[in-house]
């Protein structure tokens, strides 16, 4: 998928009566020589019905700063800024520069930033722009969606809230609970600092050209706390990655041999009986209040031993411990 779910402009700028149309946007396109870039995951939203929708999910209102991930051409870009929000767009492709700049021309409240999204350093680079709170609104590619979500996550006190088109792949892993398939760490992740919606789900015919799969636009609110509370929040996430990360085994085996942990045998075991979890159960069973029990298990018994104890701010976990 593509940063780009935007509805075509005409080349004075005006939205085609009766909303968007594969024919206006590969007419756009081919006015500037350009086609959809697979590498970059282009596929450009071809119905109005659905833009309604995606404007109407942001509920951007006057002088709300809006950061849009990828504005492509732009008209997504303009409906928020219509709305009056003060828009600044990060778009990758440089390319697509000339369409956005026409389509913005007679916008103030809109900026155009060319860039890599993921290079930025996000708290200075929207501090720079605008006091206050931020929400975002993009179509993030699979291949990137992870790390774009984290990122934002990361930004969660100047970020209130994110409305993002994924794969409906990656919706049904960011909402997933305990005991099904597709619960991961990045559930865990999402969960624990975001309250997650559903919005609608998307078809893959509403896009040129048409992807492999079917979309869904999903809502992320940032709690105003963590779903639960641990003592040391990079220790929980090494717990849950390192449950997750040998799906197969028990609970007890997948910690007691995580690298991140670095944990013996004896030390997991006394965790999850401190805990009251059964080690013979598996990591995607756990909810996120087990996972914090865990946590907190580790880290009171490691107040109680040596500083060199691989339970506490001292583990294995290196400085990535985030899905």
């Amino acid at each position: 998928m593509s940063l780009h779910s935007h509805n075509p402009i005409d080349c004075d700028g005006a939205v085609p009566y009766g909303g968007p149309s594969a024919s206006h946007v590969k007419k756009l396109l081919a006015d500037h020589s350009l086609r959809p870039k697979k590498r970059l995951g282009q596929n450009f939203l071809i119905d109005g019905n659905t833009l309604d929708r995606i404007i109407a999910a942001c509920g951007v209102g006057p002088g709300d700063n809006v950061l849009e991930i990828g504005p492509g051409l732009g008209v997504v870009t303009r409906r928020l800024a219509e709305a009056g929000g003060n828009v600044v767009c990060v778009e990758a492709d440089k390319a697509l520069e000339p369409i956005l700049r026409d389509a913005l021309a007679h916008v103030p409240n809109a900026e155009i930033v060319l860039g890599d999204f993921l290079k930025l350093e996000l708290p200075g680079f929207l501090g720079a722009h605008a006091a206050g709170r931020w929400m975002v609104v993009g179509n993030l590619p699979y291949y990137i969606t992870s790390p774009i979500i984290t990122k934002l996550i990361d930004s969660r006190r100047i970020i209130s809230r994110m409305v993002l088109m994924v794969q409906r792949e990656v919706a049904l892993r960011l909402a997933a609970k305990p005991g099904s398939d597709d619960y991961g760490a990045l559930s865990v992740y999402v969960q624990f600092y975001c309250d997650i919606e559903s919005v609608m789900r998307v078809s893959r015919n509403v896009f040129y050209p048409i992807p492999d799969v079917d979309s869904e636009l999903v809502r992320l609110t940032a709690r105003k706390r963590p779903r639960a509370v641990v003592e040391d929040e990079r220790l929980f996430f090494a717990v849950v990655r390192s449950a997750f990360g040998k799906r197969r085994k028990t609970l007890f085996n997948a910690l007691a041999s995580s690298l991140l942990l670095g944990w013996t045998k004896d030390k997991a075991g006394e965790a999850l009986e401190s805990a009251r979890i059964d080690g013979n159960r598996r990591g995607e069973t756990l909810s996120i209040e087990e996972f914090a029990a865990i946590a907190d298990a580790a880290a009171k018994c490691s107040d109680r031993r040596s500083p060199n104890c691989h339970w506490g701010p001292d583990c294995k976990s290196g400085p990535n411990v985030k899905p």
